[in-house]
């Protein structure tokens, strides 16, 4: 993170002023007190001891933790540092110990969002940023004025960690001037994307969707109860799942829209767009076509995308795991229960439902299929009561679960659904599930074909 000192933010126009600093997270609350760590501090470095408290206290109100802002602050005052002021680097140089620098490059997204710190809402500017070497996100927590297109020179940005990669942070103590230089970079600017180009973390990202389903709910949100939108996108490429937290009229089902200034979160293990109040949302004079098929993959190419929101697999039940069957549900929060008790309301009286946890298997990895009350049904041939009264009269719950196996297990099926992959393990929630009739001899020759030269 940069040392913020002089409290100057230089925009484009030229103009200069100061401002109280945004505080983008909770500051850490030491054992010491700042006092205590700010007279260790400078009697270490043999400085004044209130400049280094401005710069420590500074530094933990834009959350850097104690020990690593009292490391900046050794950097800047001379332990392990010849010189002060920050390093100039070309992108793919900076990484997360460097406290300060100085890069010249393109301004590839700009995205601008509001985020809640202490109780009061504070915008945030947020995008990438690219060089001849590469490309960096960035967060300002100030108006520079940046636009995708310029070529520009930051002086003194600091630098944090942000999914696992170095991220340069604009704050207080930042100047920002256009660059006379243009640099030949191999980058797209503007942010414009498929949704199979997107990846969680993306910022400033417009799209050109079909709206294929939108739910309007209402949500415990930070300023109470409020209303969102929900549902699918897609576009020729995928479908993702989104939410508009400030609805968009427009936005409405079979609709064909345009939307900019765009984040993309992960939400169960996919990346799932983010429309706010400060994304434009426009109709679009052309009909979007929404893919109809999923990317079909083999289980080891699907866990190593980390999760996907639209994926067929094939492969062999090799078992149906416990848990499977009749079950019964938390009437609060829809969780499976055990022997009655949730796991988070205690003691419950449990609501019947139909569940299978297939395991799949294609010969390159495993997946967990879970299949609704639906699905299972039709797996089953019977619908709850059907399968309370099968196991009143085996007098043993589990008759469901081993009738479902006699069902599935040994034979192929084809799943489309959501996959999500964690530490616990790949599973993939179906939305269709139906045995394949490909003929295993065609399907042979096809792979063959495929890996003989």
């Amino acid at each position: 993170m940069a040392v913020l000192a002089d409290g100057r933010v230089t925009r484009l126009d030229g103009r200069a002023r100061r401002r109280e600093p945004f505080l983008p997270g909770p500051a850490e609350t030491p054992t010491m007190s700042l006092d205590d760590h700010a007279e260790d501090l400078a009697s270490s470095l043999g400085v004044d001891k209130e400049e280094v408290k401005r710069d420590l206290e500074n530094l933990v109100e834009y959350s850097v933790p104690v020990e690593e802002a009292k490391d900046s602050l050794r950097r800047k005052y001379g332990e392990g540092s010849s010189d002060n002021g920050p390093t100039t680097k070309e992108l793919a140089e900076v990484g997360t110990d460097d406290s300060n620098v100085t890069v010249t490059a393109t301004v590839l997204t700009v995205g601008k969002r509001s985020i809640r710190y202490q109780g009061s809402d504070h915008v945030i500017f947020e995008g990438e940023l690219a060089d001849e070497s590469g490309k960096r996100s960035y967060t300002a927590w100030e108006d520079f004025g940046l636009q995708a297109g310029q070529t520009v020179t930051i002086g003194n940005a600091g630098v944090r960690e942000w999914e696992g990669e170095p991220e340069l942070n604009l704050g207080e103590s930042t100047t920002v001037e256009l660059a006379d230089e243009t640099l030949d970079i191999d980058y797209e600017i503007g942010g414009d994307a498929t949704l199979a180009e997107l990846e969680p973390g993306d910022r400033g990202v417009n799209v050109e969707v079909s709206v294929l389903e939108v739910e309007e709910k209402t949500i415990d949100g930070r300023d109470g109860q409020t209303d969102i939108l929900s549902g699918i996108l897609a576009d020729e490429t995928a479908r993702l799942p989104f939410t508009d937290w400030d609805p968009h009229d427009v936005i409405t089902e079979s609709a064909s829209v345009r939307v900019e200034n765009a984040f993309v979160r992960e939400f169960r293990g996919v990346p799932s767009v983010n429309v706010s109040e400060f994304s434009t949302v426009s109709d679009l004079d052309r009909s979007v076509e929404a893919t109809r098929d999923a990317p079909r993959l083999s289980v080891r190419e699907a866990i190593d995308t980390g999760g996907l929101f639209d994926v067929e697999l094939v492969g062999s039940v090799i078992a149906v795991r416990d848990g499977s069957g009749l079950i019964e549900r938390c009437p609060q929060c829809g969780r499976v229960i055990q022997n009655g008790q949730c796991r988070s309301h205690g003691a419950v009286e449990g609501v019947d439902d139909l569940r299978v946890k297939a395991i799949l298997d294609d010969g390159t990895g495993t997946v967990t299929a879970v299949l609704d009350d639906e699905l299972t049904e039709a797996v089953y041939g019977g619908d709850v009561e059907d399968a309370k009264e099968h196991a009143r009269d085996e007098m043993d719950q589990e008759a469901v679960a081993d009738a479902i196996r006699e069902e599935i297990v040994g034979r192929e099926f084809r799943v489309r659904g959501s996959l999500s992959v964690d530490e616990y393990g790949a599973n993939l929630n179906a939305r269709t599930f139906d045995e394949t009739s490909d003929d295993p001899a065609d399907r042979a020759a096809d792979l063959l074909a495929e890996v003989r030269p």
